[in-house]
């Protein structure tokens, strides 16, 4: 299993609006985090940047889920006045930060 990052961006102003968009979040964009095998996805905020987190066997297998997903396409038209950043245009996903350190202990 291998851990994975991203950051974002948060519009300004609409901060509190995209933590509620995730409060509520859909059971069948869940779903589609479980079949792309994500585990242990985190989102934290600082100020105006998301740090996403989470761990995988498979990143291709995101990927590939995601990249087809009419969900996740759904979700990512629902929150795109919400947020900003990069995304890879090879994988439709925001581009993964490399790992620097990491203490497993």
């Amino acid at each position: 299993m291998t851990k994975y990052a991203w950051v974002l961006q948060v519009q300004p102003g609409l901060e509190q609006e995209y933590e509620r968009r995730h409060a509520e979040i859909w059971p069948e964009l869940l779903d589609e985090i479980r079949k792309a095998g994500q585990r242990n996805y985190t989102i934290f905020r600082y100020g105006l940047t998301l740090i996403g987190t989470f761990d995988c066997d498979d990143i291709e297998r995101v990927y590939s889920v995601m990249r087809d997903s009419k969900v996740f396409a759904k979700w990512g038209e629902y929150n795109a006045g919400v947020v900003k950043g990069d995304v890879n245009p090879d994988t439709g996903y925001p581009y993964l930060l490399p790992k620097v350190w990491e203490f497993a202990g």
